[in-house]
């Protein structure tokens, strides 16, 4: 044995529940394990957000029965995207209005300038080179006698995204008219056919693709990287600039079955949004809430009402009016984990002192 390897340092112990070291080991405080909440919680995690020491999302899967943790990895070259209906037959007929129209509607009618009515004509309000006014681009639906015409049985829509969340390909079922405009996620949404099949859930299937190296020609490698079921009733946790507040999904009559939340440091997490155009499908939730992150001591907050992982979790689901008891608990989890974060600091701190 090397002189080398005899003076390695052993690794420390580290718990295979919470995936933290021993000492710190977080699963003696969680006072019961997988509450049973009844809305569902989606976990989008960026990569490089797994080990970190702070991370909320283990004290999540310990806590929580009903929750999927989904790894997302920045595109590097290039991934596919491809959504298929959970309710294949669903919209493509007639639409119906839902609270899902009510609340896309009020997004895309501020980005794009006109609002879909529940009889599917588009109506232009402010912007006349969207749309044609002698044609009706919501019910340009492709008549083919399959679904699947779209690279794939069943796909709906597929897309191509580089890096930064830039689409390079978007092609889908429904055939809007976008006089020349790039496609974007958005223009899906003006057509209420379009709505009314997404509202009904859907599965998104990402499939990274990098080059080749050491070919002369360009030569991609895809491997799948997830798919994701995206359940009637879901909504994204983001505080984009249309994002709504609970107050007002209530009042719209749209229930809460399915909460999507991004997982890493603020400038992670728009990177997980950008690199993933599907979430603007989805209508977007915002908490407003007065509160600083218990982080805040520990790791660099942008403003009031940045939260972690897990607190925004909590908080979220006390809003809908989940009912289990035990979430509190979850939060005097965290709030100990960020007291041990901050002890080991001082620890550090104070032997190199003495040093």
């Amino acid at each position: 044995m090397s002189a080398t390897q005899s003076d390695a340092k052993p690794k420390r112990p580290i718990c295979p529940s919470c995936s933290k070291p021993t000492r710190v080991c977080l699963c003696s405080r969680i006072r019961t394990r997988n509450l049973d909440n009844s809305v569902s919680v989606t976990i989008l995690q960026h990569s490089l957000e797994r080990n970190h020491p702070l991370n909320s999302t283990r004290i999540a899967k310990l806590g929580l029965k009903n929750l999927n943790v989904v790894t997302v990895f920045e595109v590097d070259f290039e991934a596919r995207f491809e959504i298929r209906l959970l309710e294949p037959g669903l919209g493509l007929i007639g639409p119906e209005s839902s609270g899902f129209d009510q609340v896309r509607e009020m997004e895309i009618t501020q980005k794009a300038g006109f609002e879909v009515k529940g009889d599917g004509k588009c109506q232009d309000e402010k912007n006349r080179d969207l749309i044609d006014e002698n044609e009706n681009p919501c019910e340009k639906l492709d008549k083919g006698p399959h679904v699947d015409s779209i690279n794939g049985e069943g796909v709906v829509i597929n897309a191509t995204v580089i890096k930064y969340g830039v689409v390079s390909h978007l092609s889908h079922i429904w055939k809007l008219d976008t006089h020349g405009k790039k496609p974007k996620f958005e223009h899906i949404l003006t057509s209420t056919m379009a709505k009314e099949a997404l509202r009904g859930g859907f599965v998104v299937k990402k499939l990274g693709r990098k080059k080749l190296e050491g070919n002369m020609e360009l030569e991609l490698e895809e491997n799948e990287e997830f798919e994701i079921k995206v359940p009637q009733g879901s909504v994204l946790l983001f505080p984009s600039q249309n994002a709504i507040g609970v107050d007002e999904l209530k009042s719209m009559h749209f229930e809460v079955k399915n909460l999507i939340v991004l997982d890493g440091t603020w400038s992670k997490a728009g990177r997980v949004y950008n690199e993933n155009p599907w979430l603007k499908l989805l209508p977007h939730l915002r908490l407003d809430l007065d509160k600083m992150s218990l982080y805040s001591e520990i790791r660099s907050q942008p403003k009031v009402g940045c939260l972690s992982t897990i607190e925004s979790i909590v908080y979220s689901l006390k809003a809908l009016g989940e009912k289990v008891d035990g979430l509190e608990n979850l939060l005097d989890v965290f709030e100990s984990m960020v007291g041990d974060q901050r002890r080991l600091k001082d620890e550090r701190l104070s032997k190199r002192t003495k040093e």
